[in-house]
């Protein structure tokens, strides 16, 4: 519902965002491309505009172009537009977790954010709620999953990390005892 001068938005760290409309619009897009599209449908809900969810998904993609440039379209982002089918076995706003198609280990799933960030290092800090999202994810499906005896979270990053899908995922293997040291 749309309300003017809701006192619950009333404290001091909101007011300083309020100064500059235009600014905090750009923030809240970007944050909503990031961590899913709650945050832009709050943003648009609050001035009452009635954008639908195809509209709020064409904005965050057209942020994530700004972000990220225009890229081919991965392997990873063609399941997440449902182009091309996999085992999905957890999905909602954010993220999406399915099997890995060569498994290295009994169990191995990976859990990729539904926003094409490259890799672990492109996130910056306003990723935090993205990728405590992810690992979050990550630890609830290993026990769906039935890895009670525990499994190993890793994320690849670059030409030395071995990434060859450059769509940020985390891999979950588990299911026997893994070696150490790992790479």
């Amino acid at each position: 519902m749309c309300t003017s001068g809701s006192s619950d938005l009333a404290t001091s760290s909101s007011r300083r965002f309020t100064q500059n409309i235009p600014l905090q619009r750009a923030f809240l897009l970007l944050i909503g491309l990031v961590f899913g599209f709650i945050a832009t449908r709050w943003m648009y809900s609050s001035d009452c505009s009635g954008n639908s969810d195809e509209v709020i998904k064409a904005k965050a993609a057209a942020s994530a172009r700004l972000r990220f440039g225009d890229r081919e379209p991965t392997i990873f982002s063609k399941i997440v537009d449902k182009s091309l089918p996999a085992d999905i076995i957890h999905e909602d706003d954010l993220c999406l977790a399915f099997r890995d198609v060569n498994p290295q280990a009994p169990k191995h799933f990976l859990v990729i954010p539904k926003v094409g960030i490259p890799g672990i290092s492109q996130v910056d800090d306003s990723d935090n709620e993205l990728l405590g999202h992810m690992m979050n994810v990550a630890r609830k499906t290993a026990v769906k999953e039935g890895l009670d005896n525990g499994y190993r979270v890793v994320i690849n990053d670059g030409p030395d990390g071995a990434q060859s899908v450059y769509h940020l995922h985390i891999h979950v293997m588990g299911g026997r005892q893994m070696g150490w040291p790992p790479g």
